[in-house]
């Protein structure tokens, strides 16, 4: 009996674990793909930014 309730409780402890390093492991993709996002904005907005430059100077 006494047994059982160890086992029972290491299991428990073993689930709970996992799912805090997958959910910190989420976490952390979650930033990631975050930081990639603004990155991509940036880029496009730079983009956006010379292509307007560049019809201004075109039609100058």
């Amino acid at each position: 009996m006494m047994m059982m309730m160890m086992i029972m409780m290491m299991m428990m402890m073993m689930i709970m674990m996992m799912l805090l390093l997958l959910h910190l492991l989420l976490l952390l993709l979650l930033r990631m793909m975050m930081m990639m996002m603004m990155m991509m904005m940036m880029m496009m907005m730079m983009m956006m930014m010379m292509m307007m430059m560049m019809m201004m100077m075109m039609m100058m």
